[in-house]
């Protein structure tokens, strides 16, 4: 022998710090390489996208939508209010570059009169419950609303975060078992913590990024577009008036909307 090895230590790293890193290292590179790396003539955003086509988003809204009719209570029996929301939609679509894209819109007014909420599928399919529709003082709120659903399909919101929570959701995985010893979860928590915040932070930017959308949208359809603040405090009155910080929220809060709102307004009509 050529020396004396009995002072040499391993420098193997422990089994969980490699599956850590390995979760971690496999999150990101599939981030970029498995994902669509997107400009959005709509936001002027570069986004990463979970799937690659409008085509592919349309679909997956067509075969959601069924579901979310049935959840909600099925399509409302006033026909005369259907048609309504079906022909504001429709203005909106044909005075804007909506137009032009692949989305297949639709219009749904639902049944359900408890529930104040509209939300949109991804590819077009946008609804919009009674309990809400029948707060509206006037037709350009009604506007509003779906000028800000439509903001979420053309900002391609859905297919955005679908990436992003795959992403964050694995660096929490990969985070959560490099912080933890066995005994103790604390790591874990924190980094679960940090994921639901980040996850969060972009439904609230995806929300003020579609009442931006909205205001231009109304404006282009000739709708007033001070009709949105309405929406908001409709909104905030439905929600028993509670503002307050955004801090773990997935929307902003009425209060915070409406600064917001007034501002896109006013840059709009420049």
């Amino acid at each position: 022998m050529y020396g004396d090895s009995r002072g040499r230590r391993g420098c193997a790293l422990n089994p969980r710090v490699i599956i850590a890193l390995l979760i971690i290292g496999g999150t990101l590179v599939y981030h970029w390489v498995g994902t669509t790396t997107y400009q959005n003539e709509f936001t002027g955003r570069e986004q990463k996208l979970a799937l690659a086509t409008p085509q592919e988003e349309v679909a997956l809204g067509l075969q959601s939508a069924p579901q979310m009719i049935r959840e909600m209570g099925g399509l409302s029996a006033d026909a005369g209010a259907r048609a309504m929301v079906e022909k504001v939609g429709q203005r909106l679509i044909a005075s804007t570059a909506a137009k032009q894209t692949p989305y297949q819109f639709k219009f749904h007014l639902l049944s359900d009169a408890r529930t104040v909420n509209a939300f949109a599928l991804p590819g077009g399919q946008i609804f919009i419950t009674e309990a809400l529709f029948r707060r509206f003082k006037s037709e350009d709120q009604l506007a509003g609303v779906l000028g800000h659903e439509m903001g979420h399909v053309v900002g391609r919101h859905s297919n955005e975060q679908m990436a992003n929570s795959r992403l964050w959701s694995g660096l929490a995985q990969g985070l959560g078992i490099l912080l933890s010893d066995g005994s103790n979860n604390t790591g874990a928590h924190i980094a679960n913590m940090v994921a639901q915040y980040k996850v969060m932070k972009f439904s609230r930017d995806d929300e003020l990024e579609s009442d931006a959308l909205g205001v231009r949208f109304m404006i282009q359809a000739g709708y007033n577009p001070e009709a949105l603040i309405g929406v908001m405090e409709i909104l905030a009155e439905a929600s028993g008036g509670a503002s307050g910080s955004d801090f773990m929220s997935s929307h902003p809060s009425p209060d915070n909307r409406i600064e917001k709102i007034r501002e896109v307004i006013s840059r709009e009509r420049k």
